[in-house]
């Protein structure tokens, strides 16, 4: 029970952020009072640092890669390529606007999807004169495809980061066994999203009224940079796999090169963007929030919670792989929605770490690993406490001028969700079945 309240009043204290208060900060309080009440104890620290260690500093150094991009303007050209290939039909542009989002999302990271582009995207429409309710029809297909394609990578999601961490797996074998899968979870969000707004988005739209791309280029050195630099790191990603490399390591060495680039470390002339505020604007906090709710976490599973979900698994592993499959993605989708993604992630990896070999089988344990990943991707958006990238994204929203209730979006997250996410799960059961053999 003390595990319990602990948790409940962190979480809480990271939702709502009293006074200003920091989610790392928040997490970290709980950390410590979960500590000293004997809830965990210093070996516990180590545990939970072995496996946030390498997620959290890979998805700080994506976000800095991400946010010099952004000030250089790399986004906003995107977006505008994309707007001007519409040809000014707005049945088109919606599912354009989706695939970009889908791309962001897997290389940058769904926090990165939904945060930057954004905003981009609601420029746009503002400039094209668009109605308030395709506005929102764009706007909320911005934010549904940046955690419902956010599998195919592990870079993709921190949730990825930190399950392949956890399990082991390599970001080659990781890629080979969810690209294929994201492909069909895109599809389904491409269907879901066209059927709630087709009756809401605009016949035509004037092209004459967007910039050309070019004018959205800030920093021309740093946009020259880009696309050499993520083709790189892409296939950097792949070829240090197999000797173990950690992710932050290459990450970061990305991230670095790119400050130089940006900052003019090596070479005259003035620097365009302002480093700055680009470091402070980094997702420093993510780091203090994954050690202290992870330990938070882990004092429930020390109370006897990963027994429990244990249990649970265990009995869907006995009806059958794809009982199995269904079962745990749902569970870890509802759990990511009431209690947030990152701590589901981690009692899921957890339980499902404590089931024997009797319990499950290899395959069958495999499909369970996914399925958590899968569930706990697209399960926050059920919910808006489902994710910190949601909280966050609704902020942003109401900065702008688009105010979504938690009604509202919970309205139609319950209606978009549950098809996209049964989709996906029914299509890691047949593709890893094919895997397998």
């Amino acid at each position: 029970m003390l595990a319990l309240v602990i948790f409940a009043i962190t979480l809480a204290l990271v939702i709502w952020q009293p006074r200003g208060l920091g989610i790392g900060t928040s997490a970290l309080g709980g950390a410590v009072v979960a500590l000293v009440s004997g809830v965990v104890n210093l070996p516990d620290v180590l545990v939970v640092w072995d496996i946030v260690w390498d997620a959290t500093f890979t998805f700080v150094a994506l976000i800095i890669i991400s946010l010099i991009l952004d000030e250089a303007g790399f986004f906003s050209w995107a977006a505008l390529h994309v707007a001007r290939w519409g040809g000014g039909n707005g049945r088109r542009l919606f599912p354009l606007v989706i695939l970009l989002g889908a791309v962001i999302a897997a290389f940058f990271a769904n926090d990165g999807a939904a945060l930057l582009l954004t905003p981009i995207v609601i420029a746009i429409l503002v400039r094209l004169e668009f109605s308030a309710a395709a506005s929102l029809a764009f706007i909320i297909a911005t934010g549904f495809v940046a955690d419902s394609t956010s599998l195919p990578l592990v870079i993709s999601n921190l949730v990825n980061i930190v399950s392949a961490n956890y399990f082991d797996i390599s970001f080659n074998h990781y890629a080979a066994v969810m690209v294929p899968v994201d492909l069909i979870a895109l599809a389904a969000t491409l269907i879901v999203l066209w059927w709630m707004f087709r009756k809401e988005l605009p016949a035509r739209y004037a092209l004459e009224k967007l910039e050309a791309p070019a004018s959205a280029i800030k920093d021309p050195q740093v946009f020259r940079t880009a696309f050499p630099l993520l083709g790189v790191l892409l296939v950097s990603y792949f070829v240090t796999a197999p000797l173990g490399v950690p992710l932050c390591v290459v990450t970061g060495s990305a991230a670095l090169v790119l400050l130089a680039i940006a900052g003019r470390w090596l070479s005259a002339g003035n620097a365009v963007i302002e480093l700055g505020p680009v470091l402070r604007g980094a997702p420093w906090q993510i780091v203090l929030f994954s050690v202290g709710m992870y330990l938070v976490v882990y004092g429930l599973g020390n109370a006897g919670l990963t027994d429990h979900a244990s249990d649970i698994l265990a009995w869907l592993a006995s009806q059958g792989s794809l009982i199995a499959t269904l079962g745990t993605g749902v569970l870890a989708a509802i759990t990511a929605s009431v209690m947030n993604n990152m701590p589901a992630t981690l009692i899921g990896a957890l339980a499902i770490d404590h089931l024997s070999a009797q319990q499950v089988s290899d395959a069958t344990r495999e499909l369970m690993i996914y399925a958590n990943v899968i569930g706990n991707d697209l399960g926050p958006k059920f919910t808006p406490i489902g994710s910190l990238a949601t909280l966050l994204w609704l902020h942003v929203l109401d900065q702008k001028g688009h105010h979504i209730s938690w009604g509202q979006y919970m309205k139609i997250g319950l209606v978009l969700t549950p098809p996209v996410l049964i989709a996906t799960l029914l299509g890691l059961w047949a593709w890893l079945g094919v895997l397998n053999g």
